[in-house]
């Protein structure tokens, strides 16, 4: 069985906390919660309001500011950096095309599940 993937919207049991956290954050900027240039919940804040621990907080946050998705300023807090979303949109595409489509289309193909029909589109005749 292949290795969990990063992504926002599949998320496996037993993930580490931080990257289920990462992915939350993740989801909000890429929806819009957290905009292009917004400020992001303190750690403390974000901690508070999940329950989590503030270092995994602050690990999560390292991520983007490793990946260049937030900018620092120091003593005001983090904000998400121009073309977060676009960065995040792109590698989450290609996570899912990679990673989770294969799967879903073989299981699609067991289950005899016609995708026009999912998709609601009228049937040809």
């Amino acid at each position: 069985m292949a290795p969990p993937h990063t992504s926002v919207t599949n998320t496996p049991v037993g993930r580490p906390v931080y990257l289920k956290l990462r992915d939350q954050i993740a989801a909000a900027i890429l929806d819009g919660t957290f905009a292009e240039g917004a400020m992001l919940p303190s750690v403390r804040a974000y901690a508070a309001s999940e329950s989590a621990n503030p270092l995994t907080v602050a690990k999560a946050y390292q991520q983007f500011q490793d990946e260049g998705l937030v900018q620092v300023q120091r003593g005001v807090g983090m904000f998400v950096a121009p073309g977060a979303a676009e960065a995040l949109r792109t590698r989450e595409r290609e996570v899912f095309l990679e990673h989770e489509w294969p799967e879903i289309t073989a299981r699609m193909r067991r289950l005899h599940l016609d995708p026009a029909r999912l998709l609601g589109e009228p049937e040809r005749t």
